[in-house]
């Protein structure tokens, strides 16, 4: 629906050689982390070499924020997707955010791409900052637009606590190894709804 939040969009045509860098880079980046991954090692696993990837994205953070976009930029196009295939406003199309990130999640071992990259940069002044937060506020926005769509009065507090649910259950399945995280966020939030 329209009152939702747009994806995040990566506009940046590349060259099939900047298209393989930033595929790697992906890849690395989120297997084995920003940090012990370096420029030598993404351009020799791309098949080129390192000034080649800065002449491509100018420098290690560059690329590394050109990383988080393009994640923040698929996991929404997914989100936005499978609740297109809910279209019918209410409760239970807020819960699908769930379904959608248990999906997501099945083939994303790691966990949050943006929660793991905060834990390396934070307290920095790194550009992938700016792009981590927008990443969060999207998900607060995207329930806080269900709940308002879905009727209820109170929107903003009742999507900042659905988006509190969803990113304990994210942290819990993979940090914590609860199978189940998933499944009992949605059914607190559940409750959560039906108590307003």
């Amino acid at each position: 629906m329209s009152g939702l939040p747009a994806a995040t969009t990566v506009d940046d045509p590349m060259t099939p050689v900047g298209e393989r860098l930033a595929e790697t880079a992906s890849r690395l980046f989120y297997s084995r982390g920003i940090r012990a991954v370096g420029v030598e090692l993404i351009a020799a696993d791309a098949g080129t070499t390192k000034k080649t990837l800065y002449d491509r994205f100018g420098s290690k953070d560059a690329l590394v924020v050109h990383y988080l976009r393009r994640r923040a930029s698929a996991w929404q196009a997914a989100a936005l997707a499978h609740l297109a295939d809910h279209p019918e406003p209410g409760p239970g199309r807020v819960l699908e955010v769930f379904a959608a990130s248990e999906d997501w999640l099945h083939v994303q071992r790691r966990g949050c791409a943006f929660v793991n990259a905060y834990a390396e940069v934070a307290g920095t002044d790194h550009p992938a900052m700016p792009v981590i937060r927008a990443e969060k506020a999207w998900m607060r926005e995207l329930f806080t637009a269900l709940t308002a769509e879905a009727g209820y009065d109170d929107a903003d507090r009742l999507g900042t606590q659905l988006h509190l649910l969803y990113e304990g259950a994210v942290v819990a399945l993979t940090a914590g190894d609860q199978a189940d995280a998933v499944d009992q966020a949605r059914d607190a939030a559940r409750r959560l709804l039906a108590d307003r």
